[in-house]
C-alpha cells in the first residue's frame, strides 16, 4: 500500500488539531486572518509549526535569506509568538512589531482570543505592507 502524502494545507490543519483545545481555537483564528490577508499567501508547516509564506514569483535568491517567509508561529509552552523573519523591512508606526533583531526579525505574542481579534486589522496590515515590499 502507498501512502498518500498530505498537502501542506492538510499538515497544517493535522498540526492544529493536535494543540490543547484553548490554544487551539487561537491558532485557528489567526491562521484564517492571516490567509485572508491575501490570496499569494500560503501555509506549511516549517521548524515544527505553522508558518506562512509569499507563494508568487520572485527575483532569484539564496533561500537562506528567507525571503518568502512572512510569519512563522513559535507555540513553545502555550506561547502565541508569531515570528516575522523579515518584519524589520516594515514600516511598522503602530508598535506591533516587537524587538530589535540583527538578523531582522521581528515578533508579535498574543496573550488570548480578544487579543487576537482587537489586533486583527494590524496583524493584516503588516503582511499587506510585507508584500508590498516583495522583490519580484
Amino acid at each position: 500500500m502507498s501512502k498518500t502524502k498530505l498537502t501542506d494545507q492538510e499538515e497544517v490543519t493535522m498540526h492544529i488539531e493536535k494543540l490543547e483545545p484553548g490554544l487551539r481555537d487561537i491558532i485557528r483564528e489567526l491562521r484564517q486572518i492571516i490567509l485572508s490577508s491575501d490570496p499569494e499567501v500560503g501555509e506549511r508547516i516549517k521548524w515544527n509549526n505553522p508558518s506562512f509564506f509569499y507563494t508568487g514569483e520572485m527575483k532569484p535568491f539564496d533561500p537562506k535569506e528567507y525571503k518568502r517567509e512572512i510569519i512563522v508561529f513559535n507555540l513553545f509552552k502555550g506561547r502565541i509568538m508569531l515570528v516575522f523573519p523579515s518584519g524589520a523591512k516594515v514600516n511598522d508606526t503602530t508598535g506591533f512589531l516587537e524587538g530589535d533583531y540583527k538578523d531582522g526579525r521581528r515578533i508579535h505574542v498574543f496573550k488570548d482570543m480578544d487579543d487576537v481579534r482587537s489586533k486583527e486589522k494590524n496583524l493584516q496590515k503588516i503582511i499587506t505592507d510585507w508584500l508590498k515590499l516583495v522583490d519580484k
